[in-house]
């Protein structure tokens, strides 16, 4: 039950609960807080009251006793814009908000530079501020975000940098093979000069597709010098379709490294009068609402973004348990095929 005063209800406190069991205290407190140093019956006892009495724990008291924030930081090297824009950014945050609902943790979101951490970002992060990270989107350069567990525990979406040099849990996709698997479907239409548009070299995602095309155009016997970079925005595609058409306007396929990229491609092809597919095929990567979210729909190598990011909170959650999950995950990608090839 819970206390009634007139005109309010009050929150049954610690007190009552002992009260409730017939025990000290302390013996509510040692229980509330999962200590082993309590015998099997008070500790039924205990719950049971707690279940009468709807007791609900002070988790900042229980915080400061144990030397727990029960807070999370998801970390994304990438400004405003770019986060708020991207369909992947909002799968992954919903596949880790799925797992974490069903804990006592709570997810604080931080957007750092691109370049590197803020002074504010590292404080906050080294500061006892967050039992534990979740970094999405990592770039060359990040050192700080790879050495953060020596002091937190850690998870990366996406493989990050150096993996010689540190080694990280991370949960990522085959992003070689999902775009080898993109380009290989476009030379099975018969297309024989396939560009992609890559994303940028400072991100190991990208490096990785941009390698799956270069290894399948190579093993084609094809052009292995059609490649321009965008930023993994609608923008960037548009600009680096421009440039690939005025180098090749002969070229008949293009594999782009992100589904809005392609998005600003196909925009671009269109408004030079190139139609897609007939005259150009384009295949892009993510498998994002933005793949039907354009004037067509998009073929594209799909990868399991929701599925990813409650795999980070899952790995995250043991690690912050004291377990030792596999620190590599890596999931696999699919081609969805519709109008654009």
């Amino acid at each position: 039950m819970t206390l009634e005063l007139p005109g309010r209800r009050v929150a049954p406190t610690l007190e009552a609960v002992a009260a409730e069991a017939g025990v000290s205290r302390s013996t509510v407190s040692r229980v509330v807080n999962g200590s082993s140093h309590v015998s099997p019956d008070v500790v039924t006892a205990v719950n049971a009251a707690i279940d009468r009495l709807n007791y609900i724990p002070n988790r900042a008291a229980r915080s400061l006793a144990n030397r727990q924030t029960m807070a999370i930081a998801l970390v994304v090297p990438e400004d405003t814009q770019r986060f708020f824009g991207d369909p992947f950014f909002s799968e992954i945050m919903q596949g880790i908000t799925s797992v974490l609902e069903d804990s006592d943790y709570v997810l604080n979101l931080q957007l750092a530079r691109p370049d590197a951490p803020s002074e504010k970002t590292i404080r906050y992060l080294l500061g006892g501020n967050v039992d534990g990270a979740i970094v999405v989107s990592h770039h060359s350069g990040d050192d700080f975000f790879t050495t953060l567990d020596a002091t937190i525990p850690v998870v990366f979406g996406g493989r990050p940098f150096d993996p010689e040099k540190h080694r990280n849990n991370y949960v990522d996709v085959d992003n070689a093979a999902g775009a080898a698997l993109g380009t290989k479907h476009l030379l099975s239409l018969g297309r024989r000069r396939i560009a992609t548009i890559a994303g940028p070299a400072n991100m190991q995602a990208a490096i990785d597709r941009h390698d799956g095309w270069l290894a399948t155009v190579r093993e084609a016997g094809q052009d292995d010098s059609l490649v321009e970079y965008g930023d993994f925005t609608m923008a960037g595609g548009a600009t680096a379709m421009r440039a690939l058409l005025d180098r090749a306007p002969d070229l008949d396929a293009v594999f782009v490294a992100s589904d809005l990229m392609a998005t600003g491609a196909v925009a671009v092809l269109r408004a030079r009068g190139k139609r897609v597919p007939e005259d150009v095929a384009v295949v892009g990567f993510d498998d994002s609402s933005a793949a039907t979210s354009g004037e067509i729909a998009l073929t594209t190598v799909h990868q399991p973004s929701r599925e990813m990011g409650t795999e980070m909170a899952r790995m995250l959650l043991a690690l912050l348990r004291g377990e030792r999950p596999d620190p590599e995950r890596v999931m696999p990608t699919r081609l969805v095929i519709r109008d654009s090839a």
